[in-house]
């Protein structure tokens, strides 16, 4: 696997004596001369950066989300799925039992800030190092203005507005306390972001320079991030949001704009469409592959995006991910298998997300004309398996991204290096809930997307954090609401359901007539294109529909019973989202340290 030179420097700086206040500008060198050993030569130099790049989350290892990093609690914190353990911080979201006091929402506000303080570090002192060429001093400091600028992209998505440092400079001896700042709005927030991208854009390359280079920051990450930032203000969440209208700081700063502004739609639809103009087919382009008979196959190309390292749709991804983590969650019990084709399948899809994939035919299920069918057994050959099986109709004649994200019962395991695995998820099958112990699907679907089909013990591969389908589906978005009825619309949602194999909108499938009908489509297209890759806890957020998609019964099939009564759908847990859930509180301690910080409304 293509490696990344300075994550080999992800070691522990305590060397670099750093001391430990309390709150979220912590990390600050104890003295001068530290930082001037820091930047007295290249190797530490770039342990420094490497540092900073550490901050980047590891999402493939949401299981240990909230226990002192950035890993978020995206999947299972949606209505896409549910993990088996209580542990699991996801399930404190799902169940609303958490506040300002809690751990698991406050790592993000602390290592986020740690990396966005050390990176302005990083950028007043790189010029001191004697050994490094004048345009790797230039690439190095862009890197580190654009991770600036992404750490500041993840707290606002998380936090709402937050408190922009930009290029000051706190004294190294300064008391935390000393340190009082208020938030900025959010526009000031989405200002600053978009100006440091676009100034950290000019000084990367388009293309790591060599494979030693792969992870690091991108000229077209960067401006890809960009356009999320301004997709993100033009939402509905944080334009023109009235619920937020007591949100202000003390001096009487309104934080979100009360007046919606339709422009911002615009902003965000010019930024994606210049990405799209700048690197695509040249630098990114759809992932499309062939079967072995030479024949295009969407299935492979849906599933194996995500697989092969650095394909031409991936914009970033992290190379050091714990995937070994999620493969564990994905694959099966299989009580009895080979030890790699063994795991837990304890990160399970809810029934909601496995009813939104399409049929085939690419018309959703409670269209009429779908062919779905709710009852009863078919004959079946899915297109990972090597012959037809007795499949129950709910999961025939589906997409092919049905397959590639979902295990159901009765399906072919991926891999066969063992021989043929069934998976059996009723409760004393092989992967059920009895058999398990506490090792079972909480919902009677395993997640499948992002598994390969080898030996799940196996790494070495990168996690794709970015991909050129999201950059299409954020372009058709925007535009939709900026300028409804523009034929770029349609194209780009098209260009999606192609690759997915499935008849495009107006080929087939009749396409969705105004401005609101074409909304829900693309909305339909990103739960299904996106699912599972921390998309759709954000997107429910800020579409400010999250009070009915997150909140009340969440349903699976009945994984207490043996057959037929596991098919019967059922409800395994009542969640809970009130208008307070939008953002993450802020931690409760670092508004007692900062007396200038307001916390969001609701906390």
């Amino acid at each position: 696997m293509k490696k990344i030179l300075i994550m080999s420097f992800l070691l522990s700086l305590v060397s670099m004596n750093f001391s430990c206040k309390k709150g979220y500008l912590d990390q600050v060198p104890d003295d001068r001369l530290t930082l001037d050993q820091t930047f007295n030569n290249r190797n530490t130099a770039l342990k420094f950066l490497a540092n900073i790049y550490s901050n980047m989350p590891d999402e493939a290892s949401q299981r240990f989300a909230g226990f002192g990093n950035t890993v978020g609690q995206w999947t299972g914190g949606s209505d896409e799925a549910e993990y088996v353990w209580g542990f699991v911080t996801s399930n404190n979201i799902n169940n609303g039992t958490y506040d300002a006091s809690s751990s698991l929402i406050s790592g993000f506000w602390t290592y986020f800030y740690q990396g966005i303080r050390n990176a302005g570090v990083f950028m007043d002192n790189i010029d001191k190092v004697p050994d490094l060429t004048p345009d790797l001093k230039t690439q190095y400091k862009a890197e580190a203005r654009a991770l600036r600028a992404l750490y500041y992209f993840y707290l606002l998505r998380i936090y709402g507005p937050v408190v922009i440092i930009g290029d000051k400079t706190i004294a190294p001896d300064a008391s935390f306390n000393d340190v009082q700042l208020p938030r900025n709005s959010y526009d000031e927030c989405v200002s600053y972001v978009t100006a440091e991208l676009d100034q950290a854009a000019k000084d990367l390359p388009a293309l790591p320079s060599n494979d030693n280079n792969y992870g690091r920051f991108t000229k077209g990450f960067a401006l890809a991030i960009k356009s999320e930032m301004l997709l993100y203000a033009a939402s509905p969440l944080y334009n023109g949001n009235t619920d937020y209208a007591p949100m202000k700081n003390a001096d009487g700063k309104q934080l979100i704009t009360q007046q919606p502004d339709a422009n911002k739609w615009k902003l965000a639809a010019d930024a994606a469409k210049e990405f799209i103009d700048q690197f695509v087919p040249a630098v990114y382009d759809l992932y499309r592959v062939n079967d072995p008979s030479g024949n295009y196959s969407p299935y492979l190309s849906c599933r194996d995006v995500l697989l092969k390292d650095w394909n031409k749709e991936v914009i970033y991804a992290n190379i050091g991910a714990g995937v070994t983590n999620r493969q564990y969650e994905t694959t099966p019990y299989h009580q009895g298998a080979a030890d790699e084709d063994r795991g837990a399948g304890g990160l399970g899809a809810t029934q909601g997300m496995v009813d939104a994939y399409f049929m085939a035919n690419g018309r959703a299920i409670d269209d009429a004309a779908s062919g779905y069918q709710k009852t009863g057994f078919s004959d079946f050959k899915a297109p990972y398996d090597d012959q037809s099986r007795s499949t129950y109709n709910q999961w025939v004649g589906r997409e092919p991204r049905f397959y590639v994200g979902i295990t159901y019962n009765g399906s072919e395991w991926l891999n066969k290096n063992s021989g043929n695995v069934i998976t059996q998820l009723w409760n004393t099958g092989n992967s059920g809930r009895n058999t398990g112990g506490n090792d079972y699907c909480p919902t009677g679907y395993v997640v499948r997307k992002n598994m390969p089909p080898s030996d799940r013990t196996q790494g070495n591969r990168s996690w794709v954090m970015l991909r050129l389908a999201e950059i299409y589906l954020n372009y058709a978005e925007a535009l939709n609401e900026s300028n409804p009825g523009n034929a770029d619309v349609l194209t780009y949602i098209n260009l999606i359901r192609n690759r997915a194999g499935i008849p495009e909108y107006g080929k087939g499938v009749p396409a969705p007539v105004g401005q609101e009908a074409m909304r829900l489509a693309i909305r339909k297209e990103r739960q299904v294109e996106l699912a599972f890759e921390n998309n759709r806890f954000f997107d429910v957020r800020r579409w400010k529909i999250a009070e009915t998609t997150e909140s009340g019964p969440t349903y699976g099939l009945n994984i207490s019973a043996d057959l037929p009564d596991f098919y019967k759908v059922v409800s395994f847990e009542n969640r809970v989202f009130s208008k307070k859930h939008y953002f993450y509180p802020l931690p409760q301690n670092d508004i007692n340290s900062d007396k200038l910080l307001v916390q969001n409304t609701g906390w």
